[in-house]
């Protein structure tokens, strides 16, 4: 049965310099029934990029002036969800497949037929009604792989577990490979299953026929069945009790599931997200958490990274939560000081990106002006001290640059520690041998500074 409220395909791009192959490029994909907007040149199609969201760009490699290894890299940093469908001549396959390593969804060898296209942008295309609610931060390498895991897995119906610390962004990215997967038209459910008495959890997820228990008056559907055909959520199932496991396991096995009170089972078509923010192989050692359930869960594992080991996308995160700010406040554009921008990246985030949202909320509240200074974030001690030594290192000049703040960021971490090398090296992901050569190397330089300002200041003009 067709519904007359389906979405609307979203546009594909065409960049190509050559018209003729670029009005043939149209022509089949219009008669496929595909929106086309087209440009000449890589400029023209990033601003193309910029009046709307589109579901695929397809670029030639060889153009001029920019061209298409340079625009997959910009799309990728300005939509890194956005697949990126190269053309290639014959003789130019081994930059395809590097451009595929930087990003690129797959490319077509000139000349190619015209059901091969089609076929290519039906299978990498996304849905209707993906746009920039969907998109997810991912400026950062680390953050980019973990996109690239999502939207490969996404075309599927495999049952995907998200692992990370709390406020990663797992249910962020659980909601991105259902709104790039083909259930994107149908429901998405979410269950805590942590924030749900354990009485309740059972009729929550399965449902329950009326008069099953006291307060029963009429049968509810679960979360199962409200998820039909889409996608349902059990986010943080670890918590979820040892029995309610095992009638789960069954529920995900028999691919059916049965109302409490009820006594005819339901076939359900629903794909199955999860995610868990302790090491759930831990759990089942532990005996905590059923080994054959969590294979069951398992089959597609993908771990997100804690935001200190993704320090690229603090910056873009903060900048969307004061455009929110700034959209809410009608008239009031807020900013970021250099020093400010400075602390929140060397900041450690140990309760990712909720504990960032959290300190941007409590800064826009002190904030007297528009502009947010780093005495608004309230950040720990030794954050402010490494943005302030830098300052005073850089003749009061916030630190900018990458080596500045790797600086205070490892400056900051030896701090948190009381200054035990072992414990901030496997904090920092380095080994204690490199976090030596770093901590010599910032003595040298600091040693270098002072000389030279002693130097100065004990060597007047010959003049004087």
């Amino acid at each position: 049965m067709s519904s007359t409220n389906a979405l609307k395909p979203l546009p594909v791009v065409i960049v190509e310099d050559d018209a003729a192959l670029r009005e043939a490029l149209q022509d089949t994909l219009a008669l496929a029934g595909y929106q086309v907007l087209e440009a000449s040149d890589g400029e023209a199609g990033l601003a193309l990029l910029e009046r709307g969201p589109v579901g695929i760009v397809i670029t030639d490699v060889q153009m001029q002036p920019m061209d298409g290894e340079r625009l997959l890299r910009e799309i990728k940093r300005r939509h890194p969800a956005l697949p990126v469908l190269l053309m290639t001549a014959y003789g130019e396959i081994e930059r395809a497949v590097a451009a595929m390593r930087a990003g690129a969804c797959n490319y077509l060898a000139k000349p190619f037929e015209p059901q091969d296209l089609v076929s290519e942008v039906a299978r990498w295309m996304l849905p209707s009604g993906f746009g920039e609610e969907g998109e997810v931060i991912a400026e950062a390498p680390a953050t980019r792989q973990v996109l690239e895991l999502a939207r490969r897995v996404a075309g599927t119906d495999a049952t995907v577990l998200l692992t990370g610390e709390s406020g990663v962004g797992k249910e962020v990215f659980a909601r991105f490979i259902h709104r790039t997967s083909p259930r994107a038209n149908k429901p998405f459910v979410a269950i805590n299953c942590a924030a749900i008495p354990e009485s309740l959890l059972e009729a929550t997820l399965f449902g329950f026929e009326k008069g099953a228990f006291t307060g029963a008056a009429q049968a509810h559907a679960g979360k199962f069945e409200q998820a039909a055909g889409g996608s349902l959520l059990l986010d943080e199932v670890s918590e979820m009790p040892l029995q309610l496991q095992a009638k789960l396991l069954r529920v995900l096995q028999e691919r059916e599931v049965e109302r409490v009170g009820g006594k005819a089972p339901i076939r359900l078509d629903v794909r199955v997200l999860a995610t868990s923010n302790r090491d759930l192989e831990s759990e089942v050692k532990g005996g905590r958490f059923r080994e054959d359930l969590y294979y069951r869960l398992n089959v597609f594992p993908i771990a997100i990274p804690p935001l200190r080991e993704r320090r690229a996308d603090i910056l873009p995160l903060v900048r969307r939560v004061l455009q929110r700010a700034s959209e809410a406040a009608q008239g009031r554009a807020y900013t970021l000081s250099d020093a400010a921008a400075a602390g929140l990246t060397a900041h450690n985030w140990r309760g990712n990106i909720r504990e960032l949202e959290n300190v941007l909320q409590r800064a826009l509240i002190l904030a007297p002006g528009t502009v947010i200074e780093v005495e608004h974030l309230c950040l720990p001690r030794p954050v402010t001290e490494a943005v302030s030594a830098q300052d005073a290192a850089s003749g009061g000049k916030p630190p900018t640059d990458l080596k500045s703040l790797e600086r205070a960021h490892i400056l900051e971490t030896l701090a948190a520690v009381n200054g035990v090398r072992k414990a901030a090296a496997e904090r920092l992901g380095m080994s204690e041998r490199t976090l030596r050569y770093k901590l010599q190397q910032y003595r040298l330089e600091d040693a270098q500074r002072n000389g030279a300002a002693k130097a100065e200041a004990g060597n007047p003009d010959d003049g004087a």
